[in-house]
């Protein structure tokens, strides 16, 4: 299939009905790889991107139409950024195009993360020491550090949220156990809609939502759930584990890291703070989406079997971590032009993200604690932080002298 086009007429900035142009989906996949193998960082820096590429170059759609996507994206779970380009594949040729857009957008990456799940077991088959990885660790904590600065800045907009922000530091915390952070998450979107006190904020809309979607989303997630519980498949239990991971983050990459790292890392031990902080480190050198994390994460949970259970760990974890975020673009792009005159939805969303915001500071902590507060790993940190703000060198050069400095020092 060569050409497409969505069934359904899209609605300008003015109200009226604008049909969406017929485009090549190869030519559009193409511009997509592009934006794949162009984008480095979290959303900000993916959406512009896109920007340049979808809007500007080929002209896709406009740049409000852009900006409106992102917004809904933000509205839902799942990573934003990967949503934002589905839904654009969805605007252009249907749910058909959106699926490849997927995976056009998260396969290079995935593929990368998925070797690099193997990079120990290389060094060790090679008799290279670990420790040429050494710096990786604490550069991850100077992402996040500076990754939970600006989302901070952009999300304490009052003395509620800056609670709220606190709360979700505090709370996460004392407590590590996976339930905790969804169920800070709900409470920052409570919080916000309590203290508004607006009137009318649930709104009643006319929707006519594909209710298949939903109904595949929560099978995978009740199914999941209830395949953990009795089996101990090993790749059962992290596709359950990266789907939960998926569904319950809002925003990019860095937010998904307290809820892994308290799972895989504490909880069930499938591997050391430096072998967690390494995947996360390296990922910022490499374009797509920070979730691809999660191909690397998979893979070193199943290291301990043969390399097809690794690569199905690493499959698990990649698949599981974007599926509830397709799905949900699925259900939720069509009644979108309704669905966002909701304003409790806008409004809850305040909160969430104070929370979040708090989630990533804390985070940046604890990883740090357990790296060790060494001078050489101090001094990693605060030069990555330094790189990183000063805008001037770009995330994948950080990361090629990190590994550079760990093999001549």
């Amino acid at each position: 299939m060569t050409q497409g086009k969505n069934n359904e007429d899209h609605i300008g900035p003015d109200g009226t009905r604008q049909p969406v142009k017929p485009v090549r989906w190869s030519a559009f996949l193409k511009d997509v790889l592009v934006c794949s193998l162009g984008a480095y960082g979290g959303p900000e820096a993916h959406m512009s991107v896109f920007m340049d590429q979808l809007v500007t170059r080929r002209k896709y759609l406009s740049e409000s139409d852009l900006i409106e996507l992102l917004a809904l994206c933000s509205i839902l779970p799942g990573p934003t950024s990967t949503q934002t380009i589905v839904a654009v594949g969805y605007r252009v040729g249907g749910p058909v195009l959106a699926l490849f857009t997927m995976l056009v957008w998260a396969l290079p990456v995935l593929a990368a993360m998925t070797a690099l799940s193997f990079l120990y077991q290389f060094l060790a088959v090679r008799e290279i020491s670990s420790d040429i990885l050494r710096f990786i660790g604490p550069m991850a904590v100077g992402f996040i550090i500076v990754a939970a600065f600006r989302i901070g800045r952009k999300v304490v907009t009052d003395v509620t949220t800056a609670l709220l922000m606190l709360f979700g530091a505090i709370a996460t915390w004392y407590i590590r156990d996976p339930w905790i952070f969804p169920l800070v998450l709900i409470i920052g979107g409570a919080v916000s809609i309590m203290i508004a006190r607006e009137s009318g904020i649930w709104n009643r809309v006319s929707l006519n939502p594909p209710w298949q979607y939903l109904g595949l989303f929560a099978f995978f997630a009740l199914g999941g759930i209830a395949l953990a519980i009795v089996s101990e498949n090993r790749l059962i239990q992290l596709f359950e584990s990266f789907y939960r991971y998926g569904y319950l983050v809002f925003g990019g990459g860095q937010v998904v890291v307290p809820l892994m790292h308290s799972e895989l890392v504490h909880l069930r031990e499938y591997m050391s703070n430096q072998e967690f902080l390494t995947g996360y480190g390296l990922v910022q050198g490499l374009p797509g989406p920070m979730f691809s994390f999660a191909a690397y994460a998979g893979g070193m949970a199943a290291r301990d079997g043969s390399a097809l259970l690794q690569i199905g760990g690493a499959l698990a974890g990649g698949i599981g971590i974007f599926l509830p975020g397709l799905l949900l673009i699925y259900f939720i792009y069509p009644i979108w032009e309704n669905l966002k005159k909701i304003r409790a939805i806008r409004i809850s969303l305040r909160g969430i993200n104070a929370v979040a915001g708090g989630l990533i500071a804390i985070a940046a902590v604890i990883l740090m604690q357990a790296s060790g507060f060494h001078f050489e790993n101090i001094i990693a940190v605060v030069l990555s932080v330094l790189l990183l703000s000063s805008g001037r060198v770009p995330a994948p050069l950080i990361v090629v002298v990190v590994l550079a400095a760990g093999i001549l020092i």
